[in-house]
């Protein structure tokens, strides 16, 4: 399944059907209105209701409690004190982690909402972000396979291809996949869901799109932390590999890793780069794959 977002400077977004996110239904609009300035009313949208909204469909199909990491990760400002960072984690008898983080400044918002399944689960990761500036709207809604559909065929049949015709509402259907979801007895099977889920972490933990911004607003060192204890958390209790172990088509002839970006979008272990970090795809589109 695909979406489609325009790389222009004009406002790009997904027009979200009103049962999915009806607190967001003014992200749709257009943003022409805007565009005379560089900052944002803070009235014009509310990513926090979304985070409310999402808790509270998730309420109704499982019980949530705290994580611990709300007591680390709950509130940060920036490092000039003009931006804020506010954060929430629970977890569930089925959820490993299901956390938000929304970034606020005069010049931009984000929300990264993520949910991992616990490891006796193969549920895909599903994944919410949306990034609001007086120019541009994006909204992205992702579903990450823990398991390779391209080659493992049983999986693609178990969860994406019902979800393929239902386009946006499988946000919905992704809540009824995993209260439905039978819970793996087979060692040698949860340590294969343990081990894909932690092959996903260390790659977005250590290519994640985001990261530029995290440094610029609060360091390289809180950012690092961020990145690995709180979005991306478990990158270094789920497994032991490295960076390398996984993408070995990522380490330089120096033994360096290669540092280049990522693109939006593409699934995650396949980039446009070729082995020397140059970008070899079209800046025209991007696709968001699921």
């Amino acid at each position: 399944m695909g979406f489609r977002i325009s790389s222009s400077s004009s406002s790009s977004c997904f027009c979200l059907q009103r049962a999915l996110l009806p607190p967001l239904t003014a992200i749709a609009t257009s943003t022409r209105a805007l565009r005379r300035s560089n900052c944002i009313p803070s009235c014009s949208v509310s990513y926090q209701k979304f985070v409310e909204f999402a808790l509270d469909e998730t309420k109704r199909h499982t019980h949530l409690i705290p994580s611990p990491l709300q007591e680390k990760f709950s509130f940060m400002n920036s490092k000039d004190v003009k931006g804020s960072f506010s954060m929430l984690s629970f977890e569930a008898a089925k959820i490993r982690l299901l956390r938000s983080l929304i970034i606020q400044t005069e010049t931009m918002q984000v929300l990264d909402f993520t949910v991992f399944p616990k490891a006796e689960y193969d549920v895909p990761i599903f994944c919410a972000n949306f990034f609001t500036s007086a120019k541009t709207n994006i909204i992205v809604l992702d579903l990450n396979p823990v398991h390779d559909i391209i080659n493992q065929y049983e999986y693609k049949e178990k969860y994406f291809k019902s979800l393929i015709p239902l386009g946006l509402k499988y946000a919905e259907v992704w809540l009824e996949l995993i209260c439905k979801a039978v819970k793996e007895t087979d060692e040698s099977q949860i340590f294969h869901n343990l081990e894909a889920q932690h092959r996903y972490l260390t790659w977005r933990a250590e290519k994640d799109p985001g990261r530029g911004v995290l440094k610029k607003l609060i360091g390289d060192t809180l950012a690092k932390d961020m990145l690995r204890s709180f979005l991306f958390n478990g990158v270094d209790e789920l497994g032991s590999k490295t960076f390398n172990d996984y993408f070995p088509q990522y380490c330089c002839q120096e033994g360096n890793l290669n540092k280049k970006g990522n693109i939006i979008g593409k699934s995650f272990e396949n980039r446009p780069w070729n082995a020397r970090g140059e970008f070899i795809g079209s800046f025209s589109w991007i696709d968001v794959d699921v």
